[in-house]
């Protein structure tokens, strides 16, 4: 597309699920950035940037308002939603703790994990950390999302892992305006995805949790820095910091070894099915009216 800019081109919208795709669509251009806070439009205007009748273009906005990804307003249509920096905190602290406990929890049960995933686990880390090494915003946003996409599925808990891409996808929504506007993003962007998948593959519950947690610590640490933001406060940074501090050793290695380019951006996960419960009305308090600018193609 780009949905947010008409007559920049249109989107391929498979005929066989017009709903789904209009709506991974415009969610996509959210994630990257490239559809702001405070965009505005009409049914009309999403129907005639994809070539489609009003009917499949109203429901994938009406499925995308549901998920508070967009904001219904009457008369005018749908919004883009602006993320404050606390809507960001509640968000990042939720997907913190939750695969925490998740992943600490994980080894000591049995769970049916089909472990002949990793080969396509690794491909996709394998996308995710070249992308985020060259600086590719647009390319790092779909690699890194289906890469966690496919990590969640280590939980055996599709709920857990539905809730864990809703937060992904408005970490997103929130963080790519921002790495936008930092410039070059070359060596900036988190690239452990590979160091995640050696201790999937290894059956290391703990070293895959650590892992996580320093994706996480360093997604705080990295916005607040960008935005001049404090932490303090922020009672999750004592857990992921002290857990950072006794790195297992094949992970402390990997490390080693590793570029000496600046490490990890870590924002964002999969590209993910609609969540069972969204509390309505969820992080949607806040946004900037107004019909914005058309962002440019891709």
């Amino acid at each position: 597309m780009n949905a947010a800019g008409a007559g920049s081109g249109r989107a391929l919208i498979r005929r066989n699920s017009l709903r789904e795709q209009i709506s991974d669509a415009l969610r996509d251009e959210m994630m990257a950035g490239r559809l702001p806070a405070g965009r505005n439009f009409t049914v009309k205007e999403i129907a005639e940037i994809y070539g489609v009748s009003a009917t499949p273009a109203r429901e994938a906005l009406v499925d995308l308002a549901a998920q508070g990804l967009l904001v219904s307003e009457p008369h005018r249509g749908f919004t883009v939603p602006e993320f404050t920096w606390d809507d960001f905190l509640e968000i990042f602290e939720a997907r913190a703790l939750l695969t925490d406990n998740a992943l600490r929890h994980l080894g000591n049960r049995a769970h049916p994990y089909d472990w002949s995933r990793t080969g396509s686990l690794r491909r996709r880390g394998d996308a995710a950390t070249r992308a985020a090494r060259a600086g590719h915003l647009d390319v790092l946003v779909g690699c890194d999302l289906r890469f966690w996409q496919e990590a969640a599925a280590i939980l055996c808990n599709e709920r857990i892992a539905d809730y864990l891409g809703w937060l992904r996808v408005q970490s997103w929504m929130f963080a790519a305006p921002h790495l936008r506007a930092a410039g070059d993003l070359a060596g900036t962007c988190w690239d452990r995805h590979g160091d995640l998948v050696d201790r999937i593959e290894a059956r290391d519950h703990d070293g895959a949790r650590r892992v996580v947690n320093h994706y996480n610590l360093f997604t705080v640490e990295l916005l607040a820095g960008l935005l001049g933001r404090s932490l303090d406060g922020l009672s999750i940074l004592r857990l992921l910091r002290e857990d950072q501090a006794e790195p297992d050793a094949p992970s402390a290695r990997a490390a080693e070894q590793a570029p000496t380019e600046q490490q990890p951006v870590a924002v964002g996960l999969g590209r993910v099915p609609l969540p069972r419960f969204v509390p309505p009305g969820r992080f949607t308090r806040s946004f900037r009216p107004g019909r914005g600018e058309p962002a440019a193609g891709r």
